[in-house]
């Protein structure tokens, strides 16, 4: 049956008694800060007290202040940290758009509302269109399986999942409550997707109220009929469990084991599975007569199995042994079937106290959540997070799943939906114009422009799992050579590179040519090439002619990048101002080690330290630091002295090259703001920046030293900034 729960304390006048519903969280938790806690419900009913005077709410008589109480009820349950409990309160304030990210993050912090949104991201499972297999791109696509995929790629801390399995736990109940007719998409997400998710997590609890809340949405009549056969012999069963546990009180007194001995609730999904695989009736499912025993320790656990078989006779081939082989998400227990009194069938459970703990609570039993300062980038949460990935793509034998529910699962993938809420499967780093190939190649032939989530995008823009793209065409296929470019980032899939070479392939080879040195041109005059003979520079990458160097680049054979490369050894620039040289080449000097501050430092010659050796600093009357091995003679005797240093290799050395550039365009309100948006993203520090702005002819002109470490990251960021509106062209600027 499902777990009957205590509900939220109500004043008179019908609203949540904050402060009773507190007290109780603090007598369970007595860590959490209540203050806090306080502060996040009153920001949640708030919101909701707003947007129900606007009109903003999402559904009438849907209360998402009283859904976030909820959730954090259960994750209260499940000791999850006081940051998942904030996090589960002010969540649907923030899915209903009542409250922002951002506010969220000033007022709780970053952590909070990196838990808000990944939880928010899990909510793109709901838009899926559930069923069987369906034909998508001319393939056969199990819309389930990818859904389960999506679920793995999104989990990147076991907190979202459990904030998601909260919320979804609280969408079903309020469902079953409100007979809501809407509710069977709902119950057949619940059931396909999170009620497994909570067995593999081992959350027994919820496993049962999950699937018996979905099956009673999905199959009304036949949970009505097992409730009500149930019902009618509550009493009976009682009075024989009673005895059951009486007789077995008296017996493991009689051999001195302590032990607690209670009937187990009853599951009405799990009866009525039981009931049609193995074709028999009510009548004959022994589990609805069932006893819990739990022991000290897991030797007591045989003690105890060898009292019950002694007491009854076991029944053959009903015996399992979760303890010295436990199931994949760490569940452990013996389970028996004996012949007990009036000759009626019993099943046993006998474990532990922590056995019962693990089996109702999962890995909740055990994670204690620390501050996520403290975990991210160490080695223990990159481990956890690997951890939390297995459990979920895991896969027992448990004779009771019907369903190869998470096998066989791959995160080296990310999943997004169709215009209609279809999941298609991508490579890492894919594009929107990977997309357009993968759904047709006319489609990525005519693409034009796209958009992730209702937002226009730059077509090398990365998609994440979770992301719903649509695709604008034109009315000719048109496709851009800039997209075989590996350095501008407009394609990551083979299939859509060989689709964009063949286009090209098959156009009259002279057009191919005249677009090719097109191309060519104005990826050097990007950085501030404007005249060039390409006679040497065909003859070096070993060309019969300049037609066949630029049909090559024209057909994708050859990227424009790598012909710029190879232009770099033939342009001489003037970079007097220490302007970035083509070949990118690092200076010999940079400093590789850190711990001597703003001292220069040279390496010793007595004993020549490379990276990987241990070395130590000596510093000198002019206050110059010799770098030697930890083990070198001078560096021993110059420490009687205390003249000794502590120094490290560093990981890596990041060499950056100062580099002017120029962006043309006419002038918009948000231009600068999306060019420094570019520049960040891209990581590319500002030396500098003057606007000038032809108020005659609205164009302005932007001129920036920007800091950059590689050529294609420069021609790369200059790309991105003449995709942008209004911007007419993006160059490097060379000093005359």
């Amino acid at each position: 049956m499902v777990k009957v729960r205590q509900e939220q304390p109500l004043l008179v006048d019908g609203s949540v008694n904050i402060e009773m519903w507190l007290c109780k969280i603090g007598d369970a938790r007595p860590e959490i800060n209540l203050s806090r806690l306080r502060e996040v419900c009153d920001l949640s009913e708030q919101a909701e007290e707003k947007a129900l005077a606007t009109g903003g709410l999402w559904t009438e008589g849907h209360s998402s202040f009283r859904m976030g109480l909820g959730m954090a009820e259960i994750l209260n349950e499940l000791y999850v940290d006081e940051n998942g409990m904030v996090a589960a309160i002010i969540y649907r304030a923030v899915r209903e758009n009542q409250l922002t990210l951002n506010h969220v993050k000033k007022q709780f912090g970053a952590d909070v509302a990196r838990l808000v949104e990944g939880t928010l991201k899990m909510a793109a499972i709901s838009d899926i269109q559930f069923g069987t297999t369906k034909k998508l791109f001319g393939e056969r696509q199990d819309q389930m399986g990818q859904a389960r995929r999506m679920l793995v790629s999104l989990v990147d801390d076991v907190r979202v999942a459990l904030l998601k399995l909260a919320e979804r736990t609280c969408a079903i109940r309020n469902a079953v409550a409100s007979k809501n007719p809407g509710g069977l998409k709902l119950a057949r997400e619940v059931f396909e997707i999170y009620a497994p998710l909570a067995h593999r997590l081992g959350i027994g609890h919820l496993k049962w109220e999950l699937e018996d809340l979905s099956f009673r949405l999905r199959e009304p009549l036949s949970y009505k009929r097992i409730a009500k056969l149930l019902d009618e012999k509550r009493t009976v069963r009682q009075e024989y469990i009673a005895n059951v546990v009486s007789e077995l009180n008296l017996r493991v007194k009689q051999v001195g084991i302590d032990c607690k001995v209670d009937g187990r609730p009853k599951h009405i999904y799990s009866i009525w599975r039981k009931m049609r695989r193995k074709g028999i009736p009510f009548s004959e499912v022994y589990d609805v007569r069932a006893v819990r025993i739990l022991v000290g320790d897991e030797g007591d656990c045989y003690r105890i199995l060898g009292v019950v078989h002694n007491q009854w006779r076991n029944v053959p081939h009903e015996f399992d042994d979760y303890v010295a082989n436990p199931k994949e998400n760490g569940y452990q227990s013996l389970h028996t079937a004996v012949i007990g009194p009036e000759g009626k069938v019993l099943e046993i459970q006998i474990r532990t106290a922590e056995m019962h703990e693990e089996a109702e609570f999962g890995i909740c039993s055990h994670w204690q959540y620390k501050d996520a300062g403290d975990l991210k980038g160490s080695e223990s949460y990159e481990q956890r997070i690997a951890w939390i990935r297995q459990i979920i793509e895991g896969q027992d034998e448990e004779d009771d799943s019907d369903l190869d529910l998470f096998s066989a699962l791959s995160v080296d993938r990310i999943y997004v939906f169709t215009p209609d809420g279809d999941v298609v499967d991508m490579t890492p780093g894919a594009t929107p114009i990977d997309f357009a190939y993968r759904v047709h190649t006319e489609i990525g032939h005519k693409c034009r422009s796209a958009k992730l989530n209702g937002r226009v995008v730059p077509l090398n823009t990365a998609m994440s799992s979770g992301d719903r793209v649509e695709i604008i065409v034109g009315d000719e296929p048109e496709p851009r050579r800039e997209w075989l470019h590996e350095h501008l980032g407009y394609v990551a899939t083979s299939r859509a590179r060989a689709k964009i070479q063949g286009w090209f392939a098959r156009r009259e080879k002279e057009k191919n040519v005249e677009e090719g040195k097109k191309l060519l041109i104005e990826e050097l005059s990007h950085l501030g090439v404007e005249h060039f003979e390409f006679s040497d520079l065909v003859e070096r990458m070993d060309y019969e002619s300049p037609s066949e160097l630029f049909y090559a680049i024209a057909i994708g054979e050859l990227t424009a990048f790598d012909v710029v490369e190879e232009a770099a050894d033939l342009v001489q620039l003037d970079i007097s101002d220490h302007q970035l040289d083509l070949d990118i080449e690092a200076p010999e000097n940079i400093a590789a080690i850190e711990g001597q501050g703003d001292l220069d430092f040279e390496m010793s010659e007595c004993c020549q330290p490379v990276p990987g050796d241990l070395i130590v600093g000596v510093v000198d009357d002019a206050d110059l630091v010799h770098v030697h091995r930890h083990d070198c003679l001078q560096a021993l005797k110059a420490d009687v002295y205390g003249r000794l240093m502590s120094l490290e290799w560093k990981e890596s050395v990041e060499v950056t090259f100062p580099v002017s550039i120029e962006v043309l365009a006419y002038d918009r309100y948000g231009l600068l703001h999306d060019i420094t948006g570019i520049l960040m993203r891209e990581h590319a520090n500002v030396r500098s920046t003057t606007t000038l702005t032809d108020r005659h002819n609205n164009r302005v002109s932007i001129k920036m030293v920007i800091e950059v470490v590689q050529l294609n990251k420069l021609l790369q960021t200059l790309e991105k900034m003449k995709q942008l509106p209004n911007v007419t062209s993006a160059r490097r600027t060379v000093s005359s």
